[in-house]
């Protein structure tokens, strides 16, 4: 593995190398400022709001810091494997915490079930719910290892812009079902509809609606099995920071409070970039870590072939979030039962996901998604006192009829006070002292996000692998993508695996020896 010589570092050997400009500082720009950075780049990102990660940063009100986006790291060896490709030791920077526990779901009739990376508790947890179900879990356990190997070792790990790299992998992709959504796949395995839902909802945590995305996603159970499901002290914004800090480390520079508005062209290739206030910033190679929507529909001005904005428009996107973030005074000892990571499942699943995806319509019911990070980090709150994140998904603002937050909002939140107060929380509104909620007006607003969706463009089928936005544009030379709405999708394994991809297809700027 090829490392830059830190003496290369120095102003008469950096000077003169190739400049790399990144728009947007998510995880997915960090990442790939990184590694070019590693490679021998002098790198910029540039980034619109006030600190590193995107939808992975943070606010703090009250003394409680709010964790805004993702709140779980899944595969943490692609953050090691970056951090070794810098020249450096990850757990030296940020300091993981397994969950064990990884969450629990609660379900209405009152049942429940933990997720461990045992595969005895998790076998005694499906025997605990349906006996009769457990040789058909044990099956879709190899299932999920089969399409981890094929869908994440391999496709995702590797650039999938050319469409030949598509049609070699077809029949593997028959072989294995990718027809088939992952809750049909759930469905062959196990009777038990708690069951189903159990083993099927992880496309929800990237976007995807669970009873339409390709049945390659169960890769996600193996992921979380054999990896664990982690906690960064200090939240994903401890990554962001110490990713910022590697970027600095190798001679590049981060902006913020910029936003901007056009990629530049000369000669028929990304030149740089234009900011909104202005500034020009020059640059022999450009990555854009905005929404892949967002770039080629605002970003670039010339026309283009692929992704135009009709496509764009016809396009699946993922569903919206509504997120409260509060905070309670002296309820630590409160709620013992409520840990880390707790899903509270609604009445309906196949119909609420429908109201969400397909109908489009805001429902009376809803699961919840809800993150109490001081179990594990009490730092994220003034001592005694705790902090939550409640997630609702909702539908993204390209609908027929969009939900009008500015009404809807404080309507939707009581909504989610009864339920949380009902059967998870009782008291907790009186001991709120924080609180702030996030809309897909945020979204929109504060992500650049195409219809305030969550995750960019649903990982369907027909909108995966290369059928997604590529990590190098077809539309313009020069110019690159990584994130959640690029291959191979939205997580954080998926948007650090991006800039992987991203390395294999920017050269070196600078050869130096080999460690």
């Amino acid at each position: 593995m090829t490392r830059v010589d830190p003496s290369l570092l120095s102003p008469d050997g950096f000077a003169n190398r190739p400049t790399a400009i990144v728009i947007g500082a998510g995880l997915g720009g960090l990442s790939a400022a990184m590694r070019l950075g590693a490679k021998g780049y002098r790198v910029e990102v540039i980034d619109k709001l006030d600190m590193p990660g995107g939808r992975g940063s943070s606010i703090t009100e009250g003394g409680h810091r709010f964790d805004l986006g993702p709140t779980i790291v899944t595969v943490p060896q692609v953050f090691r494997e970056l951090w070794d490709a810098c020249g450096r030791n990850f757990d030296d920077d940020v300091d993981l915490r397994p969950l064990d526990p990884f969450y629990e779901i609660r379900f209405q009739d009152g049942s429940s079930f933990k997720a461990t990376g045992s595969t005895e508790q998790m076998r005694a947890e499906v025997a605990r719910l349906s006996p009769e179900d457990v040789a058909g879990y044990d099956k879709f356990l190899q299932d999920s290892y089969k399409r981890y190997v094929f869908g994440f070792e391999d496709l995702g790990r590797r650039p999938l812009h050319k469409l030949w790299d598509l049609v070699k992998v077809l029949p593997t992709f028959g072989m294995l079902r990718a027809d088939r959504s992952v809750y049909a796949h759930a469905a062959t395995r196990v009777k038990d509809e708690r069951l189903r839902m159990a083993l099927s909802f992880h496309p929800l945590f990237i976007g995807g609606d669970p009873f339409n995305v390709t049945s390659m996603y169960i890769l996600v159970s193996h992921l979380e099995k054999e990896y664990g499901v982690h906690y960064a002290m200090g939240g994903v914004a401890a990554i962001a920071k110490g990713m910022a800090d590697v970027i600095e480390d190798q001679g590049g520079t981060l902006t913020f409070h910029q936003e901007v508005s056009e990629v530049l062209v000369k000669n028929g290739r990304a030149a740089g970039v234009k900011l909104a206030s202005g500034r020009v910033v020059p640059a022999d190679i450009v990555v854009s870590n905005a929404d892949a929507g967002h770039t080629y529909s605002h970003l670039i001005k010339q026309p283009k072939k692929r992704w135009t904005q009709k496509r764009l428009d016809k396009s699946r996107w993922s569903m919206g979030l509504f997120v409260w973030y509060f905070g309670t005074k002296g309820t630590k000892d409160m709620w013992p039962d409520l840990g880390h990571h707790t899903i509270l499942n609604g009445p309906r699943y196949e119909g609420l996901v429908r109201d969400i995806f397909i109908n489009g319509t805001l429902s009376d019911d809803m699961s919840l998604y809800v993150h109490r990070p001081t179990v594990t980090d009490p730092s994220a709150a003034p001592e005694g006192d705790d902090t939550f994140y409640v997630l609702s998904p909702v539908p993204h603002l390209g609908v027929d009829n969009p939900v009008d937050w500015d009404v809807e909002c404080e309507r939707y939140r009581k909504k989610v006070a009864a339920e949380l107060e009902k059967h998870l929380m009782p008291g907790f509104e009186d001991k709120i002292t924080a609180s702030r909620i996030f809309t897909p007006y945020d979204f929109r607003d504060r992500y650049l996000s195409p219809h305030g969706s969550g995750f960019s463009i649903e990982p369907r089928i027909l909108q995966s692998a290369w059928f997604r936005p590529h990590n190098v544009s077809e539309e313009l030379p020069g110019l690159y993508l990584v994130g959640a709405g690029t291959h191979p999708g939205a997580g954080l394994p998926g948007v650090v695996s991006s800039a992987e991809v991203l390395g294999k297809l920017v050269p070196d700027a600078v050869k130096v020896p080999a460690e």
